[in-house]
């Protein structure tokens, strides 16, 4: 398509035109993937492919300048493997975070996304939570496996990945755009056809096409909503005079309209995404307990959207949004924070909501969207507990309600900061409702310290709780 055409689609349609250049390399990440399933020749032969393919479709998206960016962290963590193995771990975490930081400073992209570009960062936030992944766990091939984690067990590395095996991980058909992250020992066994994508007498690999298509209609389905939703809750109206002159409720109900509607585009994003991975035959994990079992597509979902709009509580979130990258942060942040023989708390959950902050980049919004995020999850665990301690079946479906209530509140309270970004408009935002979403939490929290409900046995179907 020569530029002009491109460009009256992109304007008919209310974008630009490198927003739409990436759409359209975004979405051929479906065919590629699918390619990927035909290509002879082995693993060796698999893993070219796999690099190769997401570097051309990083240059079509982005420009050359891309993949020299992606090189930079790729290369120090491959490097730190092969020369310091015992500290290769934390030497990748802070360099590699170190040149995300630098380049989310450097090219400022959040107001490039408000105003409609496109840059490389959105991709090297992945590929450096998927470098940081693989090299950890290869300096955990060096730990006692009494010392280890379950899922560190299930991830180390014992034996340093070649070189190819990490390019074909790290770009992998265009899933550096947009996620899910994965680990490198289950890409390696995808590639090798080998655990769960081995083919034995006794069956093979489920179809991926029709979990491929409801993604498909699914993201569809996504797109026309936001679409259809945007023009009526754009984030300039919170700076429009008109916005100042409406009642408390009028503009707290807009606050939940616009995070409602900009959450659209982001399950747009995922469905994409996952529908690549689904159709690629990565995104198999395994099979149900049922009968007859059923095929589970888990290390492709990135989103539950009905989980997320009709979440029962607020520690359910990371549960259901952006769901690969907070299992990362789970695994690689919050465990390893919790010291041997102690319980997590507050600081551990601060400290990963801190980390999730700066990898998206160095607003203000982000950090103060961040830290809203630690206290609401905060406060929705004292009504939990509050809820599991009371006998009475009427006051438990109060308190069930009022944690609904509570996280449907203070989630679209808190994701304005993460929408407008400055400073100035955030706090003009939480400002314009008396700064309700983080004067709750707080209070909550504060409360949990006085009154302590005797703790009742812990129920293992709620241990997420």
């Amino acid at each position: 398509m020569e530029l002009p055409e491109m460009e009256s689609v992109a304007s008919a349609i209310g974008i630009s035109v490198p927003v739409f250049r990436f759409l359209l390399c975004f979405a051929a990440t479906i065919p590629v993937s699918f390619v990927h399933r035909l290509v002879p020749g082995g693993p060796v032969a698999r893993h070219l492919y796999a690099a190769m393919t997401g570097a051309v479709l990083s240059y079509l998206s982005f420009g050359f300048s891309s993949n020299l960016h992606f090189l930079v962290p790729m290369f120090l963590g491959y490097a730190s493997m092969v020369l310091c193995r015992k500290y290769c771990g934390t030497i990748t975490f802070f360099s590699a975070f170190g040149y995300l930081i630098g380049c989310h400073v450097y090219y400022m992209s959040g107001d490039a996304w408000k105003e409609g570009g496109i840059d490389a960062t959105g991709a090297l936030m992945v590929i450096t939570l998927k470098i940081i992944s693989c090299v950890i766990n290869y300096n955990d091939g060096l730990l006692k496996e009494e010392d280890l984690s379950e899922a560190q067990k299930k991830n180390r590395l014992l034996k340093l990945p070649s070189l190819i095996e990490y390019l074909g991980y790290c770009l992998c058909c265009g899933s550096h755009f947009a996620g899910p992250v994965y680990e490198m020992k289950d890409y390696l066994e995808w590639t090798e056809r080998k655990g769960i994508w081995r083919h034995t007498d006794k069956g093979s690999p489920p179809s991926p096409y029709w979990p491929t298509l409801r993604a498909v209609l699914q993201a569809a389905f996504c797109m026309g909503l936001y679409l259809y939703l945007v023009p009526h809750y754009p984030l300039s109206r919170f700076t429009e005079p008109v916005y100042q002159e409406w009642g408390f409720w009028k503009r707290l109900s807009y606050q939940y309209m616009s995070g409602f509607t900009a959450r659209w585009k982001y399950y747009f994003i995922w469905s994409i995404s996952e529908a690549s991975i689904i159709i690629s035959g990565l995104g198999f994990s395994g099979w149900t307990d049922s009968n007859p079992p059923k095929p589970r597509w888990d290390r492709a979902k990135n989103v539950d959207i009905l989980g997320v709009e009709m979440a029962k509580s607020s520690v359910q979130l990371p549960l259901v949004w952006n769901i690969q990258v907070s299992t990362w942060l789970r695994h690689y942040v919050y465990e390893r924070l919790i010291q041997k023989g102690k319980k997590p708390g507050f600081f551990q959950l601060l400290a990963t909501q801190t980390v999730s902050a700066i990898w998206h980049g160095l607003y203000p919004g982000y950090i103060i969207f961040f830290i809203q995020s630690a206290l609401m999850i905060a406060g929705s665990r004292v009504l939990y507990r509050w809820q599991q301690a009371t006998r009475s079946g009427l006051f438990k479906k109060i308190f069930v309600f009022l944690n609904f209530a509570y996280t449907l509140l203070v989630l679209n309270y808190s994701c304005i900061g993460f929408m407008v970004l400055s400073l100035h408009e955030t706090l003009a935002a939480y400002g314009s409702v008396y700064y309700v979403g983080t004067i709750i939490p707080i209070a909550l929290i504060l409360l949990g310290k006085i009154i302590k409900p005797a703790r009742p046995p812990r129920s293992k179907a709620r241990k997420d709780q």
